[in-house]
């Protein structure tokens, strides 16, 4: 299918307004396949791939950004879903050279110290490895 334009938009809100969630995974799975993905940040988001999955086992393309500051109990979650569901979770992660040298510059915990370095962080850590995923689909 060819990019979605404003009008194509507003008609799929209609169209699915009242829908129930497996409907709309549907007909984004049949539509667009592996160019559709779920962005997966933990527990939370385990019904929606659970769904995803019971459509189009194929289809159900996981991915999660790993910022370098995950939890252990993270890690373990996503181990458990890629054997529950036999599926590969794309882990993505920061360009190395980026967290080396911010860390270098402002420090670990940098976010602690100033909404700008807040930024700089989550934009190294989260926004860049996210636009690079969101470019393949």
């Amino acid at each position: 299918m060819a990019r979605l334009t404003q009008d194509d938009v507003a008609e799929l809100n209609r169209r699915f307004e009242k829908a129930e969630p497996q409907e709309v995974l549907r007909w984004a799975l049949s539509t667009f396949g592996r160019q559709v993905a779920l962005a997966w940040s933990g527990a939370e988001d385990v019904a929606v791939l659970d769904m995803m999955h019971r459509i189009d086992p194929r289809a159900a393309r996981v991915f999660t950004l790993d910022t370098g500051r995950l939890n252990p109990e993270t890690y373990a979650l996503i181990d458990e879903v890629r054997a529950k569901y036999k599926i590969e979770v794309e882990v993505v992660f920061p360009e190395a050279a980026a967290v080396e040298k911010m860390v270098r510059e402002r420090g670990v915990n940098l976010f602690y110290q100033s909404l700008e370095n807040r930024k700089e962080c989550c934009g190294v850590r989260k926004v860049e490895p996210l636009n690079r995923v969101l470019k393949t689909l």
